[in-house]
């Protein structure tokens, strides 16, 4: 049976985050002493993609095991409404405490239950969950799941018949079952799989190259943070392409290859090939990290359940997950700033876009982009449009200094993502009167203002498709 949505399968950890300020030595020995102002329980590992997928709206299942002591307590509790279909972990739950100082620089990190442990039980429903999904992401962080052999099985049935399988490895992990999609392993990772040091795009591309046909799948994406990733398929003739991260700030990692493993099946799940789904995901691991990483992910959302629904919704193609564009303006807010946002088709993108989006973002510190869908532009402009896809159109954007993230929609109207995103001014171009455009109530109602920006006559799509069409 189908129509499961996206699963996750893997080990679920437990991270919990203890911050503080150390200004002075312990008089026992040469160590910092940190006065602690916050401790942050969060789901890791397979539950921290699941957790993802589920603030991004996403119909997702997590299928792994877990134990009946405190943790696997604090673990349900952080996964809130995400559902859980789980088998018995056999050990203690693997915790990993990260000890930082205020600013993020980090002090310690101490684990517990992370030691070799028995295989976990897997159970029917486990695998029934796994056999009924429409996408898989497969989350190892080598603690025994996926070496079991009945739900290998049913993750080797699920990727025979063409249904995408995400495998993000770990070195102490099992192998990829024949046949996946395509495998994630980050540089560190990739050379310890490989047995070779991975150190530049090209060596990343031979031992994508060998891992794939070592294993057996449609291909191997090697990450290599800000350089962005190296894709071999099986259709490259041995020549790799290397997709590049667009350039950001973050002092922590954490998070960024379960962002990107998400990403990376909700574009193969909404039709996006395999090359345009890994630039999706690649972008979308990035302005993670940029908008603060984990840090900023909704915990409290996640625990009263919203965005965390069981019902599968229908696929839809999404050109960057909304997740980032949330997060880049829940820091922005953090810090005190404005969050500006407008929207539009942006179909063959001209130098009136290009002067709207600056004085846009001229007006806050951050522009968010609401961009329609290929097939909201289809139903208000028609058939013939639109003349390039959202995938080009949101590369675009993106390359556009002034712009800070991208959120598409297949709706007619913005109301929808707006309401998600809640900018503090929705700005549109001059030829729109502030108080005509319908979303001006909508933005009034969580004290937003609706502001335009000069227009610039003579450059609109519609003419320069047809000054295209006349010169060939």
């Amino acid at each position: 049976m189908r129509g499961g949505g996206i699963v996750v399968v893997g080990d679920a950890l437990l991270d919990v985050d203890v911050v503080g300020t150390a200004t002075r030595l312990s008089p026992d020995g040469p160590v910092p002493v940190l006065d602690v102002s916050s401790r942050t329980t969060r789901a890791g590992g397979a539950g921290l993609v699941a957790a993802m997928l589920a603030l991004d709206g996403t119909a997702v299942r997590l299928v792994t095991a877990l134990s009946d002591d405190a943790g696997a307590d604090d673990l349900r509790r952080a996964l809130g409404a995400v559902p859980v279909v789980a088998g018995d972990l056999r050990a203690g739950t693997p915790t990993k405490t990260r000890v930082r100082a205020e600013g993020g620089h980090a002090i310690a990190r101490v684990d517990d239950h992370c030691g070799a442990a028995p295989a976990p039980l897997v159970t029917d429903e486990m695998v029934d969950a796994v056999l009924s999904a429409d996408a898989v992401v497969v989350a190892d962080y080598g603690r025994g799941l996926t070496g079991v052999q009945r739900l290998r099985e049913a993750l080797r049935q699920v990727a025979e018949r063409g249904t995408p399988v995400v495998w993000d490895p770990h070195p102490k992990g099992s192998p990829p079952v024949v046949g996946c999609t395509v495998v994630t392993p980050n540089q560190g990772e990739a050379s310890a799989l490989h047995g070779s040091v991975v150190g530049d795009v090209a060596s990343a591309g031979a031992v994508a190259g060998d891992l794939r046909d070592r294993w057996q799948v449609g291909a191997v994406a090697v990450t290599l943070g800000a350089r962005g990733a190296v894709l071999a398929t099986a259709g490259s003739a041995g020549v790799p392409a290397h997709v590049p991260a667009p350039s950001v700030d973050s002092a922590d990692p954490c998070g960024a290859g379960d962002r990107l493993a998400s990403a990376l099946a909700v574009a193969l799940h909404g039709g996006s090939s395999l090359d345009e789904a890994l630039a999706t995901a690649v972008r979308s691991a990035a302005w993670f990290l940029g908008a603060g990483g984990v840090a900023v992910l909704d915990l409290e959302a996640l625990r009263s359940g919203t965005g965390a629904g069981s019902e599968p919704a229908p696929p839809a193609p999404v050109a960057l997950p909304g997740v980032d564009a949330l997060a880049v303006a829940r820091r922005v807010r953090a810090e005190g700033g404005t969050v500006v946002a407008t929207g539009g088709c942006f179909d063959l993108l001209h130098a009136g876009h290009a002067r709207t989006l600056a004085g846009a973002r001229a007006l806050g510190d951050c522009l968010i982009v609401c961009l329609n869908s290929d097939e909201s532009v289809t139903r208000l402009k028609g058939p013939e449009r639109p003349i390039m896809s959202q995938g080009d159109r949101v590369d675009l954007l993106l390359a556009l200094e002034c712009v800070d993230a991208v959120v598409v929609f297949d709706e007619d109207t913005p109301h929808a993502v707006l309401d998600r995103v809640r900018p503090d001014l929705w700005v549109k171009g001059g030829d729109y009167s502030a108080d005509t455009l319908p979303e001006a109530s909508l933005v009034a109602g969580w004290g937003g203002r609706t502001v335009t920006v000069p227009f610039h006559p003579g450059r609109s799509t519609t003419r320069l498709a047809s000054a295209l069409e006349r010169v060939g």
